[in-house]
């Protein structure tokens, strides 16, 4: 005969339940006051031909206040769940290894955007309101705005939230010359933290 503890049927709702509240709606999104951008195609043109992102490729990246790129990284999410705590742990720590953060500000200068390439349409998904939990609150904890978040899929980008989208870049599509790569930034910083849960691809 063999004993053990199996977890009891209120431990497991109240993880799932966690896990469900860490991600925005759509709604909740529009209504938390996320800055427009001025030009979203271009930005969006400029991550798509500077990191070249495959499916579950995510980028992360600090405009200053003109919307000129400060800082910019890329990694790939492998996991099966979407979970905005682990989302916003992997964000942040791609932020805190290519920018400094901006903590001691009153109020921040710098914006963080988040573009996403998956698999599937445009429509809003579980993963995308997980990646916007991450988003708001890495950006939180690093001292930056919380900016867009864009997906890129085949049928090209959307800024989830804002109903701005277009059909170029899209998943197959080559990457276009971009106005964000014509100042220069610093050299990604090699290394980084390793785990079996994402892999950093290096940020071109």
């Amino acid at each position: 005969m063999t004993f053990g503890f199996a977890p009891s049927s209120a431990a497991s709702l109240s993880s799932s339940a966690a896990t469900a509240t860490r991600l925005l709606e759509p709604a909740e999104w529009a209504a938390a006051g996320i800055p427009l951008l001025r030009n979203p195609r271009e930005v969006v043109s400029g991550l798509h031909a500077r990191h070249r992102p495959e499916p579950t490729t995510a980028i992360v990246a600090v405009l200053d206040p003109d919307e000129r790129l400060c800082a910019s990284a890329s990694f790939s999410s492998r996991r099966a769940a979407a979970d905005g705590w682990m989302f916003r742990n992997a964000l942040l720590a791609q932020l805190r290894r290519v920018i400094p953060h901006d903590l001691r500000r009153r109020t921040p200068v710098r914006t963080a955007v988040l573009l996403y390439c998956r698999e599937g349409d445009a429509r809003w998904t579980e993963e995308d309101g997980a990646w916007m939990w991450g988003l708001r609150d890495a950006c939180t904890l690093h001292g930056l705005r919380c900016g867009a978040y864009i997906t890129l899929t085949r049928d090209g980008w959307q800024v989830q939230g804002e109903g701005r989208g277009g059909r170029r870049p899209n998943t197959a599509s080559p990457p276009e010359p971009f106005a964000t790569s014509e100042s220069p930034l610093p050299q990604p910083r090699t290394g980084g933290v390793a785990s079996d849960v994402l892999r950093r691809a290096a940020a071109r």
